[in-house]
């Protein structure tokens, strides 16, 4: 028996460290390590232990015994890596570096402002640090950024990087300030006169338009706000999303393009059972979509989706919830692209399947551009153009129009061709690449970035925690200097200046009490959350746990604005990987 990766990284690393024969790769300091869509299981030299999938914290490594019929194609992509990199010969590695110590003796704090993935890793590598405590801030009531917001629902799985989360959470130093909005409720410059160091991990918050005629039609939406809308997301529950069209069109074809059509297609009784937002199922139960048509400039090998996305496309053809036609250039034969890579060869065995009439239908249509959109007042078609591949002077592989067009009918279209990030209050912002100028996280001494705002909208949730480190080790070399402010020992005065501002803030047991109530609705209806979507429902919801606790007997009531309880500062305990692993080294 062998052990199979199912699903992108997590970069978390400790099914690597796990692993007592050293047979997962790329493993971290191996090229790729950071960049790779999956890890890979060696099946030669796998002992079938199972102590990687134990040490998994997204469950995403199974043993080859019980994989799904969807899950099967992982077993040759995991054996053809090896064939390309065989990894031989295999020294023990020591994964876990020596720890670095502060030069410099003090306690420090240092404000993170956002809780999703960028966030948390930060907080979690400087929390290695005794002399660190971390504040995390968030404009909502609730953490977790795009992995609550951006996963698809049909992707339970992608969600259970949530118990990594939670475990970063309850090291002692971590704090949460959620429902404060950092440059309106208080500001970068009141963060700086009292903490260290300040992080923005805030991510890319937009999506790119398309620049062609008719974008502001009604009907044609951001795919970025319909997965917010269906994933519950409070800022995006009044989007307007009319599904009374039969055919909806994607513009892109990267792994949200792929979510969005698979939502959009999806059988209502099988949404039940996620964690989708009530009103948008009952729109989607509702839907009269039947076909969604992905429309990609480039070719199959130029894709933006991953594999993983695109075995979970297959899967849902090979069990017969949907049809997958697949069309390459004005022939609209895939066998004239060539090519021998994984994603070519999957697309080729989705090409061949029959085809069942009335089963709803995903269209992956390549060598295909957008022109305008056509309608009076809304959406009623998109004209498209054929295009072919060409190098352009930088040797960039590129798609020009071959001057053929025709109309796709339809009166929904989508564009998913990636998320902008937008000026953040008080930092310094490059229009170009839509991110905060930095020299390897650091803005200036005592200022940072990680994360989407820091690099652009790259990589998968693990790519954000090789991204962190980057820049908490520029955080630890001006803290070492003395460069920044030194001001993050008066907790007292922090706390203060949230109450004053943020009146409604929630602590880690706000959060805890709003995801304890999503939770206990769910399971009320068999699925893993209902969601609450208005804010004001969060805030009662927490502000109400709080009440209860504080009358149970022998309780003391904390101030009234203050939902959760507040981490001692200054502890500084070890990472999440290394608390679950101690500290082991190979070798």
């Amino acid at each position: 028996m062998t052990y199979v990766v199912t699903q992108s990284c997590c970069a978390d690393a400790s099914c690597v460290i796990a692993c007592p024969v050293n047979c997962i790769h790329p493993a971290p300091g191996e090229p790729g390590f950071a960049t790779a869509e999956i890890l890979y299981v060696d099946a030669n030299s796998c002992v079938g232990c199972g102590a990687c999938a134990t040490a998994c914290p997204v469950e995403a490594i199974k043993p080859d015994s019980s994989l799904t019929p969807d899950e099967q194609p992982f077993l040759a992509i995991n054996a053809e890596y090896y064939e390309c990199f065989p990894h031989q010969p295999r020294p023990p590695l020591a994964i876990v570096p020596r720890q670095r110590r502060l030069a410099r003796e003090g306690s420090f704090r240092v404000a993170v402002v956002g809780a999703g993935p960028a966030g948390l890793y930060t907080a979690d590598d400087l929390l290695t640090h005794p002399e660190i405590s971390v504040d995390v801030y968030d404009r909502l009531p609730m953490p977790y950024g795009l992995v609550r917001a951006g996963v698809a629902p049909d992707h339970q799985h992608t969600k259970a990087v949530e118990k990594l989360f939670g475990q970063i959470e309850q090291q002692p130093g971590f704090r949460y300030f959620l429902g404060v909005d950092v440059g309106h409720d208080v500001s970068l410059a009141e963060l700086e006169a009292h903490y260290d160091a300040v992080v923005y991990t805030v991510g890319a918050s937009a999506d790119r338009p398309l620049g062609i005629p008719g974008e502001d039609l009604v009907g044609s939406l951001s795919a970025t706000d319909l997965v917010g809308w269906y994933n519950g997301h409070p800022d995006k529950q009044d989007l307007l999303v009319d599904l009374d069209t039969e055919r909806a069109v994607v513009v892109g074809n990267g792994n949200v393009a792929l979510d969005v059509a698979r939502i959009l297609t999806a059988d209502p009784t099988a949404l039940e059972t996620t964690d989708i937002a009530a009103l948008p199922w009952a729109a989607l139960s509702r839907s009269s979509v039947r076909e969604v048509v992905v429309l990609g400039r480039r070719g199959p090998s130029e894709a933006a989706f991953t594999v993983p996305e695109l075995v979970g496309l297959s899967g849902l053809a090979e069990a017969g919830v949907i049809d997958v036609v697949v069309h390459v250039g004005s022939d609209g034969d895939l066998d004239t692209m060539g090519g021998d890579d994984i994603r070519t060869r999957l697309l080729k065995d989705l090409a061949a399947r029959p085809r069942t009439p009335g089963r709803r239908t995903v269209v992956v249509r390549f060598l295909t551009a957008p022109v305008r959109l056509l309608g009076d007042t809304r959406v009623t078609g998109i004209e498209v153009t054929g295009t072919r591949l060409e190098r352009n002077a930088d040797g960039r592989t590129v798609a020009v129009s071959t001057g053929e067009t025709e109309v796709i009918e339809t009166g929904l279209v989508l564009r998913a061709v990636g998320y902008r990030g937008l000026p953040v209050t008080d930092l310094p912002y490059d229009e170009v690449t839509g991110t905060v100028p930095h020299d390897q996280g650091r803005v200036r001494p005592g200022l940072y970035v990680a994360g989407w705002v820091k690099r652009g909208p790259t990589g998968f949730i693990g790519s954000n925690k090789g991204c962190a480190q980057e820049t908490v080790a520029r955080i630890l070399d001006d803290l070492d200097s003395g460069a920044t402010t030194g001001r993050g020992a008066d907790d007292g005065a922090i706390v203060a200046l949230v109450s004053e501002r943020s009146p409604q803030f929630l602590g880690l047991d706000g959060w805890r009490a709003i995801d304890a109530e999503e939770r206990r609705r769910g399971e009320r209806r068999g699925r893993p959350r209902a969601k609450l979507v208005e804010v004001s429902e969060m805030l009662r919801v927490a502000h109400s746990a709080r009440d209860t606790d504080a009358r149970r007997p022998g309780a003391t009531p904390p101030p009234r604005q203050r939902v959760g309880a507040t981490s001692p500062p200054g502890r500084g305990y070890p990472s999440v990987t290394r608390l679950r692993w101690g500290l082991r080294r190979r070798g």
